[in-house]
């Protein structure tokens, strides 16, 4: 099963520059530690204590995962996961 997962910038020294990978996995948990065993410490990055850390976005398919089943999310043939960092800021 290949899905293609979009890096955002700052997590791309983790993929070697790439700004888009594949990996596989029947769910998002799944994927993330399939990705981790080519690009180890990319998962730790999005994933803290079991679930999606709160200042990352994760999309399947252009949805939000935290609207799914978070981490537990499924997966199938031809999805595409876009992993982006939360953005936050602005003047006081």
């Amino acid at each position: 099963m290949a899905i293609e997962v979009r890096i955002p910038t700052i997590l791309r020294t983790y993929t070697d520059g790439e700004k888009s990978v594949e990996g596989a996995g029947s769910t998002l948990d799944e994927l993330l530690a399939d990705l981790d065993t080519r690009h180890a410490g990319l998962r730790e990055r999005v994933v803290d204590g079991g679930e999606l850390r709160r200042f990352v976005n994760v999309y399947l398919n252009d949805e939000d995962v935290r609207f799914l089943k978070g981490i537990a999310t499924e997966l199938a043939d031809g999805d595409s996961v876009t992993i982006l960092p939360a953005v936050a800021g602005g003047m006081a």
